[in-house]
């Protein structure tokens, strides 16, 4: 997509720290400066000004989000011009009060729930008269053309924010306020904006999917969700694939609308965290390893062929050994094609934070890596089973860098960035078009495959 500059357009440098729903969040405010007459600079150098778009979710998230706002300041003062820097999202929405001290650097912090007003901060930090009201600029409607951060053929999009569940490991309430559905028709729009533009594949997260729809309205629910959107992304072969499901959220509807929706791949991730009940209810979290091992049969009896992916979180305080290893022996008994492991991290403000029992940083990391082991040895091999099957593979990028440009893109089975990606040595493709593929070999989560014509 290209975009309009003028010699006095203010640019704007965007950066973008953390997780997807921080490229999405970091999509609207460059949508709506934009449309306001700003640009888009690519490098700093070439910026009037640098919107640093952070992550804090964790502490080693947070000191990132510093460490590289300061790089960027330091950057910036290298340079013959001045050039502000504004803070956006999670940080200033954990430490807001704190930071103008802490920061001087900074020249204006904009918390999470108040980035619809990013004109509005732009035009004061930089002295600018914008072309569109910030009022305008600042409203909560639908984009009229959703952009997006990085040009390709899978689009994140947000159908929620917030988080009603106040696990005792996390901060995501206290930095993104309570859960809130993003009402349908404002993803709708999104949706066929994007389409229309050329995306071949919509993932929809937010922190807690599984409940949408139930701060709207009776007979808006996720189910409902996938069913309409399904409607607005078939004419364009275009698929659907959800992120993030809380195991409660696993509706007799919503598996229905897995299964019987041909646009919704049969890809689910559920992230149990853990499977011991004690842990799980010092968590917070409900659930044990018998309640998960019948909703998991039960998945994989009525969508035959699923990917399942799961999260496992360890040394939370007063884990024992024997704890660790009922869920380790869990996840070996489930065989999950991916799972995310985390090692806990004390977060400030959390409740977890205050419990007695602090589990050792050496116990952790052990437990973290011995989980991982695991993890890959069930992840390898589930890849390894796709090997002979003839797929359709999303074109995601070409890597130059050999001395024949590699073709690299995703199957149903591999959500983009995070499960590994399949290799095309031969072949002409566009990144954006949907070929099939025989897959010929993998290595770890990557796949090595060969395009075919007109085979089934």
């Amino acid at each position: 997509m290209s975009l309009d500059t003028t010699a006095t357009s203010p640019a704007v440098l965007f950066v973008t720290l953390g997780c997807a729903k921080n490229e999405v969040d970091t999509d609207r405010m460059r949508s709506l400066l934009l449309r306001a007459g700003y640009s888009e600079a690519a490098e700093v150098d070439e910026a009037d000004a640098v919107i640093v778009n952070t992550c804090s979710f964790l502490a080693s998230a947070t000191s990132e989000s510093i460490e590289r706002t300061l790089e960027l300041a330091e950057a910036a003062q290298e340079g013959v011009r001045g050039l502000p820097i504004v803070m956006c999202g999670c940080v200033p929405s954990r430490y807001g009060d704190e930071l103008p001290d802490q920061l001087p650097e900074v020249a204006a912090f904009v918390r999470a729930d108040a980035e619809d007003g990013i004109v509005g901060v732009m035009d004061e930090v930089l002295g600018h008269e914008s072309v569109v009201p910030a009022a305008e600029g600042a409203s909560a409607g639908p984009l009229a053309e959703p952009l997006r951060t990085v040009e390709g053929a899978s689009a994140y999009v947000k159908i929620s924010d917030g988080c009603d569940r106040f696990c005792s490991f996390c901060a995501i309430p206290y930095i993104r306020g309570r859960y809130a559905s993003r009402p349908f028709a404002e993803i709708a729009g999104e949706v066929r904006a994007l389409a229309e533009q050329g995306v071949r594949e919509f993932v929809l997260i937010g922190q807690d999917t599984g409940i949408w729809g139930r701060d709207l309205g009776e007979g808006d629910t996720l189910a409902s969700l996938l069913v309409r959107l399904a409607m607005i992304v078939r004419p364009y072969g275009a698929w659907l694939r959800v992120l993030y499901l809380q195991p409660e959220g696993m509706t007799d509807e919503l598996v229905a609308a897995i299964r019987d929706t041909p646009e919704v791949l049969p890809y689910i991730d559920i992230p149990i965290q853990h499977c011991n009940v004690a842990v799980l209810k010092s968590m917070n979290r409900t659930g044990s390893a018998d309640e998960f091992r019948a909703l998991f049969d039960r998945l994989r009896r009525e969508i035959p062929g699923m990917v399942l992916r799961t999260t496992g979180l360890v040394g939370f305080p007063g884990e024992t050994e024997e704890q660790f290893e009922e869920l380790l022996d869990f996840v070996q008994e489930q065989e999950f094609d991916y799972t995310s492991v985390f090692s806990y991290s004390r977060e400030e403000g959390t409740r977890g934070a205050e419990m007695d029992n602090q589990v050792d940083e050496d116990v952790k990391l052990d437990r973290a890596q011995a989980l991982t082991d695991v993890a890959e040895e069930l992840g390898f091999s589930a890849t390894a089973k796709h090997v002979g099957e003839v797929v359709d593979v999303v074109i995601d990028g070409i890597d130059t860098d050999g001395d024949v440009p590699e073709l690299i893109g995703h199957a149903w089975f591999q959500a983009p960035d995070c499960d590994g990606a399949v290799h095309i040595a031969e072949g002409e493709a566009a990144v954006g078009d949907v070929v099939r593929v025989r897959l010929v070999d993998s290595f770890c989560y990557e796949l090595e495959g060969e395009i075919v014509e007109g085979e089934e």
